[in-house]
C-alpha cells in the first residue's frame, strides 16, 4: 500500500513558520535541496494546501537563475500529479494540478487503491495536521533548521492521542540542518 508522508522544514523550537508568517530560514543550501530532490524522486502524488499551493507556483517556469538541481526538481515538479484543497479556491492553475474531488481521507483512499507504487505526500501544516488527527501519515520527514523563532505555526499538530514514532534514519548536514525520518508505529 503506498505511504502517506509527510516533510518541511522546521525550527529546532519546531516551528513551520515564524510569529510573522516568514520561513526564510529553511532555504535550503545545495546539499540539503539535493536530499529534497531525492525525495521527490519517489513522491507519485502530492496533496496540497492551498497556501502551499501557491507558494509552489515558483516551480511553474524555469527562471534564468536556477541551477541544474534546480531546473530538475521544476522538471519533475510540474510532471508530478497534484492535488490541491481548498476552501477558498474555486479553481487552481499549474501543470497535473487539480481541485481535490472530496475529504482528504476520501481522497488518500481512492490515490491508494489506484496504485501500490510511489508515495502519497502530504504538504502544508494545515492539511497536515487534518491527515495526523485521521491518523492517514505513515511517515514523517522533518528538516530541522538550527534557528529559534519562539513562535508561528507548528510542525506538529495537537492531537487527542499518543502516536508513537520509530527512527527510520536521520542525517545531519554540514549546514546544521538535521533530517529525520520516523514512521507511525501502528
Amino acid at each position: 500500500m503506498r505511504r502517506v508522508t509527510y516533510s518541511m522544514g522546521s525550527t529546532l523550537d519546531g516551528y513551520v513558520v515564524g510569529p510573522d508568517g516568514g520561513f526564510d530560514w529553511s532555504v535550503p543550501d545545495e546539499e540539503v535541496f539535493a536530499q529534497h530532490l531525492h525525495d521527490l524522486r519517489g513522491t507519485s502524488v502530492h496533496l496540497l494546501g492551498r497556501r502551499l499551493h501557491e507558494t509552489m507556483l515558483f516551480w511553474e517556469s524555469d527562471g534564468p537563475d536556477l541551477d541544474p538541481a534546480e531546473l530538475e526538481w521544476g522538471r519533475r515538479w510540474r510532471a508530478l500529479p497534484k492535488v490541491v484543497f481548498s476552501t477558498t479556491l474555486t479553481e487552481v492553475t499549474g501543470s497535473n494540478t487539480r481541485p481535490a474531488e472530496g475529504g482528504l481521507a476520501e481522497e488518500i483512499e481512492r490515490l491508494r487503491s489506484e496504485s501500490d507504487t510511489g508515495e502519497i505526500a502530504v504538504g502544508g501544516a494545515e492539511l497536515a495536521a487534518e491527515a495526523a488527527e485521521l491518523d492517514l501519515i505513515d511517515e514523517y520527514r522533518l528538516f530541522v533548521h538550527p534557528v529559534l523563532v519562539g513562535g508561528g505555526r507548528t510542525f506538529f499538530p495537537e492531537l487527542e492521542r499518543q502516536v508513537s514514532l520509530e527512527l527510520v534514519s536521520s542525517r545531519a548536514f554540514g549546514s546544521g540542518v538535521v533530517a529525520s525520518r520516523y514512521r507511525v508505529v501502528r
